[in-house]
């Protein structure tokens, strides 16, 4: 794999841009302000040129733009977007904020160039702006999210999703399912491949010292069996089999405790069982709003799949179809993303994805 493009001491690294009727246009050219990231990273965006004319002309950013076939001819200067046209769109077939089967394709072709990118080895990672799974299925592509693309265009039948806000990093059993689906997915096998992932995000993380925690499913952690019994016939067992393997694993803890101690250091990562259990408590811990304005103050967390051959990492956030086209969105947390992906591509000779 190529891992730094032309220039030994930067990682190329793609970024699909997300739905277009989205923030994922304005969030990306504002990210790309940041000097920093051109320290690290030659970023690649892969989109359509009218595209990124309209988030410039949002942002009132002033940038060069440099059309490339391939992401290895990226230049990777500040000051100029070296972007993968792929001539979908035109500019005027999608407005802010709506959502349809028109932005829904051109997301999805997006992010499969990206994919098929990374996969060639032309980029080390990719990073995922945000998509509507409403408008990706309204253009005829039966997928739940982003996961469920990646998972099926690299050829992965089990990864997980990864959420990190500061020193709190979350990987989950179960993500885009109910929650009576989740609760009948929560077997030992399942447990125990996610407490694996775990161990790998931490090797990618650079961070292997405090170790694991796994939460129970169950109030109290099923308290003996009083509650449930997912905890004694799966997540137990799970915990057994990757303790005895070396890993550094505890649990399952109780949940409304489990994340407390990981954010005051007791653990590097915790295995949630289900979505909002994982999610809750971190956008708690990394996202900030103003009650005068409803705007966001603060929004930092790195969404990632582990599993995968290829490296992704994404920002911790929707679309916001109702902030789109209003230059109101806040890029922390795709700059958050980008540089995960920097610290994953230095971290992965370590790793085998």
């Amino acid at each position: 794999m190529n891992m730094s493009g032309s220039d030994p001491k930067r990682f190329t690294i793609g970024i699909s841009i997300g739905d277009p009727a989205g923030i994922g246009p304005e969030i990306c050219v504002k990210a790309l302000s940041h000097s920093h990231i051109y320290e690290k990273a030659i970023p690649v965006i892969y989109t359509d040129r009218a595209i990124l004319e309209k988030a410039l002309e949002l942002t009132r950013k002033e940038f060069a733009l440099n059309a490339i076939s391939n992401a290895g001819s990226a230049r990777g200067n500040f000051g100029t977007l070296d972007f993968i046209d792929t001539g979908f769109l035109k500019g005027g077939e999608c407005k802010y904020g709506e959502v349809n089967a028109i932005s829904g394709e051109a997301s999805f072709q997006y992010v499969v160039s990206a994919i098929q990118s990374a996969l060639a080895g032309e980029t080390v990672a990719i990073v995922t702006g945000p998509i509507s799974k409403e408008a990706i299925n309204l253009s005829g592509h039966n997928f739940a999210g982003h996961t469920e693309i990646l998972n099926h265009y690299t050829g992965v039948n089990h990864s997980s999703m990864l959420l990190s806000a500061g020193v709190l990093n979350v990987i989950h059993t179960t993500t885009h399912v109910s929650l009576k689906e989740a609760c009948a997915l929560i077997t030992k096998e399942r447990v125990y491949k996610t407490i694996r992932l775990a161990g790998t995000a931490l090797m990618l993380m650079g961070k292997e010292k405090r170790g694991i925690g796994v939460a129970g499913l169950n109030p109290h952690s099923s308290e003996n069996g009083l509650f449930g019994k997912e905890e004694a016939e799966a997540i137990t067992p799970a915990i057994e089999q990757a303790r005895s393997e070396g890993l550094n694993v505890q649990g399952p803890i109780p949940p409304d405790t489990v994340f407390v101690k990981a954010l005051g250091g007791v653990y590097d990562i915790v295995v949630a069982m289900y979505h909002d259990q994982g999610h809750i408590p971190v956008k708690l811990s990394g996202f900030g709003i103003d009650p005068n304005t409803g705007l966001f103050t603060k929004m930092k967390g790195v969404n990632a799949t582990i599993g995968l051959p290829i490296i992704r990492t994404s920002v911790d956030h929707g679309t916001a179809f109702d902030k789109a086209g209003k230059n109101e969105a806040n890029e922390g947390s795709l700059v958050d993303a980008i540089n995960m992906a920097v610290t994953f591509a230095k971290n992965r000779r370590n790793v085998s994805l």
